[in-house]
């Protein structure tokens, strides 16, 4: 449960501070085109391969704390 929470947590600092620099005039201009967007599938796989890392990432986290 606590690794809910900190999930959340994470998701929301991430969508503040993305909301924040849009506000400060700080956005990504490469992300207004979206022709030079990669397809569909490439984002997806690229997604999922960064859940995994993140997933490995808490899985060594959460052994370490039971250490």
């Amino acid at each position: 449960m606590a690794l809910l929470s900190l999930y959340s947590e994470t998701v929301e600092a991430v969508a503040g501070s993305t909301t924040s620099s849009s506000r400060l005039g700080l956005k990504d201009e490469s992300l207004d085109d979206s022709t030079n967007l990669p397809d569909p599938d490439v984002i997806a796989a690229e997604i999922a391969e960064d859940l995994e890392a993140a997933l490995l990432q808490f899985s060594q986290i959460a052994a370490d704390l039971k250490k």
